[in-house]
């Protein structure tokens, strides 16, 4: 029986389920990270760090949505589909639905932004709109950087560096070597979170003319990123400690690197719908690494 076939969630659910819940580590560990840098700097203003971590899970759904309907449209999200049901493709809910939902969730980040460039300057401003841009030019417009071989780049930029230092700046209205660099793991675990995707769909990316860097350089390009990127964030914090820009705590993200060992063996072990135990297997990575940095920062 395939998925088509099987009793439609509710409404209500199948927003739920368009929102991609399991992803929002991607929106939250950023922010928490950021605000622990934060932290060092001051005292933090926790309604504006509110407003952060809003802003940041808007941009992050209303992301997910214009992807869930772009990649339904471009013949990326068929029935031949690897990974967790999609809304559009499911048929579950309407792209022009879905692009309604994601135009509102930006526009209600905007809002937010607005709002956070009152309390914190104008630069806030130019790094909100290109970051809305960048969300939607993901999968959406005339050049969409996921089907160009940019969308790891854009998770290491926005879901990273950007998200991490954009927290800081709200707090501080500085921009610290120290919010880039932390920026950095957050990002590389972001871009592995995306590799294990990449891999699994390797084969129906191709079909749809999705070129992404696995589809151009091959499933070992995908497993050694991944690789690389975990390598990444586990020796920022050893480097940050060696630089004296971080307490010896900051090594407690370090913690998180046997959570890494599932990831690895399935991504070099098996192929297709198998690989959503490494996706999920990653996510709780990132979640797990994220939460030990953020508070290994902060001490």
């Amino acid at each position: 029986m395939t998925a088509l076939s099987s009793a439609p969630p509710s409404p209500l659910a199948a927003w739920a389920l368009a929102t991609r819940p399991k992803t929002l580590v991607a929106g939250f560990v950023p922010v928490a990270v950021g605000l622990a840098v934060s932290s060092r700097l001051g005292p933090l203003a926790w309604l504006p760090a509110l407003g952060t971590l809003v802003g940041a899970l808007l941009i992050q759904v209303g992301t997910n949505l214009f992807n869930d309907a772009y990649d339904f449209e471009r013949g990326a999200d068929t029935t031949e589909r690897l990974g967790p049901p999609r809304a559009t493709q499911q048929g579950w809910l309407s792209p022009s639905a879905v692009m309604r939902g994601a135009i509102t969730c930006f526009a209600l980040a905007f809002l937010v932004g607005l709002w956070l460039v009152w309390v914190s300057g104008w630069p806030l401003l130019v790094v909100g709109v290109v970051s809305l841009l960048a969300g939607y030019a993901y999968t959406g417009g005339p050049f969409p950087l996921a089907y160009h071989g940019l969308g790891d780049v854009f998770v290491l930029v926005f879901f990273g560096l950007v998200a991490v230092a954009g927290t800081v700046f709200v707090q501080t209205q500085t921009l610290s070597p120290l919010a880039l660099l932390a920026g950095l793991p957050v990002g590389a675990l972001g871009v592995a979170l995306l590799a294990v995707n990449n891999v699994r769909d390797e084969k129906t990316d191709a079909a749809a003319n999705k070129r992404t860097l696995v589809v151009r350089l091959g499933v070992g390009f995908g497993r050694a990123e991944y690789l690389a990127m975990v390598a990444l964030a586990m020796l920022v914090p050893v480097a940050l400690w060696a630089a004296g820009l971080a307490p010896v705590t900051v090594l407690a993200a370090l913690l998180a690197l046997p959570l890494a060992v599932k990831p690895v063996k399935l991504l070099f072990t098996v192929k297709g719908p198998a690989l959503n135990q490494a996706l999920a297997a990653t996510a709780k990575l990132q979640l797990v690494y994220g939460l030990l940095f953020a508070v290994g920062l902060s001490r």
